[in-house]
C-alpha cells in the first residue's frame, strides 16, 4: 500500500518504501551536520534486489559514519550538473546580451551604441557557439582576420574581455574557462593611419604650427557653420570634440568675472576618476562670440542640435568634414569643394595645439592641465584641490589673443 515501508533486520535505516507505482530502497539516517533526519534513494525494487540493496546500504552507512551528509552531497551534484548544462547552452550571443544589459548605465550613449554595434556585427561564426567552447585559436582567428581594421579589432578585443569577465562574475561561465581575449594580441592591434592611394599613412599625433594656423584659420569659414564653430571652440578652449558637440545652453552662464561653460563631470572622459570635478571653461574672445551667437538660435537644450539619436551633431561629423576637404580625399569626385591648405591633421590635434601654444606662451603646466580637464598626477592630484578658475581665464585670454593675431596673418 502507498506510503508503507518495510525495514530490514540488522540494517538500521534501510527501508523498502512503497508508492502507487513503484517500490524504492532508501537509507534513512541522522545528518552529522545538524542532527536532522535525512533520506537518500538507493535504487528501485525489483531491479535492485535485497543483496544489492544491502551492499548499497553498507556503502552509504560507511560514508555517513565518516561524517558525510549524503543527501547534501546529492543535491550539490545535481546542482553542478544543472549548472554545467546551463553553461553548455550559454552562447557567445547570450554573454554579449547580458553584458550590454548592464553596460548602458555606466557609459555615454555614444559609447554604448558603439559597443552594441561591435558585439552585434563583428562576432562572426562564434556568435552561436557556447561561450565555454571558445578556444585560444578561435579568439585569435577572429581578431587576426580583422588586422586590416586594427582599431576595430582592438575595441572588439577589449569588449569581449569585459563580456567574459561579467560572465565569470555572474557564474554563467565556470572559473576554469579562460578569458582568452585578455591574453592574445596584446599591444599588437595598432592603427596604421588612413589609407591614401592604397598605402597606410601612419599615425601622427601632432600640434599645428603657427605658420599652419595662419593658413588654416582664415580658411575655416569654408566648413559648414556647425563644423566651423565646433572646431573653433576646440582650439579656443582646448576641450575635446565630444564635449563641444554635446554642449547644452543650460551649462553656459554669465558670472561677475565673465562667461563660463561648466561641463558636468559625467560628460568628461575621465569621469571615473574620483578626484575629477566639473570642468569650468572660461569663454573668451572668439569662443564667447561663437557661443553667444549660437545661443540666440538655440537658447535651450543642445547648442549643436541634430535630428540624430543623441540629439546633437556627432563628433565623427567633424572628422568626416575635415577629411572630405583634404586634398588627398577622393570621395565624391563630382563634388567641387575647396581643399584645406594644411594636410595631415585631425580635429583632436586642435586640442593638442591649444596645449602646445599655452606652453609656448609661458602658461604653468598645472594651469594648462586644469584647462584641459586633466587631473594632476600622483600625490599632487590628491592634495592640490585649487580650482584655477582665475588662472584659466588669464591664460585662455592670452591664447585667444595669439590665435586672433595668427588669423590676421601676424
Amino acid at each position: 500500500m502507498s506510503g508503507e515501508h518495510l525495514t530490514v533486520p540488522g540494517a538500521p535505516g534501510l527501508r523498502l518504501v512503497a508508492t502507487d507505482t513503484r517500490k524504492t530502497w532508501t537509507y534513512r539516517y541522522k545528518s552529522p551536520a545538524d542532527g536532522r533526519m535525512r533520506q537518500i534513494r538507493l535504487g528501485h525494487w525489483p531491479a535492485m534486489g535485497l543483496p544489492a540493496a544491502l551492499a548499497a546500504w553498507e556503502r552509504a552507512k560507511q560514508s555517513r559514519d565518516s561524517g558525510a551528509d549524503l543527501a547534501a552531497e546529492k543535491r550539490q551534484k545535481r546542482a553542478a550538473a544543472t549548472s554545467a548544462a546551463r553553461v553548455a547552452g550559454y552562447t557567445v550571443r547570450d554573454a554579449c546580451s547580458d553584458f550590454l544589459a548592464g553596460y548602458g548605465g555606466t557609459v555615454t550613449p555614444k559609447t554604448y551604441a558603439e559597443a552594441d554595434r561591435l558585439l552585434t556585427r563583428e562576432l562572426g561564426a562564434i556568435e552561436a557557439r557556447p561561450a565555454a567552447s571558445i578556444t585560444r585559436a578561435d579568439a585569435f582567428d577572429l581578431l587576426n582576420a580583422m588586422r586590416d581594421r586594427p582599431v576595430v579589432a582592438g575595441a572588439l578585443r577589449t569588449l569581449l574581455g569585459a563580456v567574459w569577465e561579467r560572465a565569470h562574475d555572474s557564474g554563467r561561465l565556470a572559473p576554469d574557462v579562460p578569458n582568452w581575449w585578455r591574453q592574445i594580441l596584446r599591444g599588437k592591434l595598432r592603427s596604421k593611419g588612413k589609407i591614401v592611394g592604397g598605402e597606410h599613412q601612419g599615425v601622427e599625433k601632432r600640434a599645428l604650427s603657427e605658420a599652419e594656423l595662419r593658413l588654416l584659420l582664415p580658411w575655416f569659414p569654408n566648413f559648414s557653420r556647425d563644423v566651423e564653430d565646433a572646431l573653433t571652440l576646440q582650439l579656443w578652449t582646448g576641450c575635446r570634440g565630444a564635449e563641444v558637440v554635446a554642449m547644452r545652453a543650460e551649462e553656459v552662464t554669465e558670472e561677475p568675472d565673465g562667461w563660463w561653460w561648466t561641463i558636468p563631470r559625467e560628460r568628461l572622459k575621465m569621469r571615473r576618476n574620483p578626484l575629477l570635478a566639473d570642468l569650468r571653461v572660461p569663454l573668451v574672445g572668439r569662443a564667447l562670440s561663437t557661443v553667444k551667437r549660437r545661443l540666440t538660435v538655440h537658447p535651450t537644450g543642445f547648442v549643436f542640435p541634430s535630428r540624430g539619436a543623441s540629439g546633437h551633431i556627432e563628433q565623427k561629423a567633424l572628422g568626416v568634414a575635415i577629411w572630405t576637404h583634404m586634398p588627398a580625399c577622393k570621395l565624391r569626385k563630382d563634388w567641387i569643394r575647396p581643399r584645406l591648405p594644411v594636410e595631415g591633421w585631425a580635429a583632436h590635434d586642435l586640442r593638442r595645439t591649444a596645449r602646445t601654444m599655452l606652453a609656448a606662451l609661458g602658461c604653468p603646466a598645472e594651469v594648462a592641465e586644469a584647462i584641459l580637464g586633466h587631473v594632476l598626477p600622483g600625490v599632487q592630484g590628491v592634495y592640490d584641490r585649487h580650482g584655477y578658475d582665475a588662472e584659466r581665464r588669464v591664460w585662455l585670454t592670452r591664447l585667444a589673443e595669439r590665435l586672433e593675431a595668427l588669423a590676421a596673418g601676424r
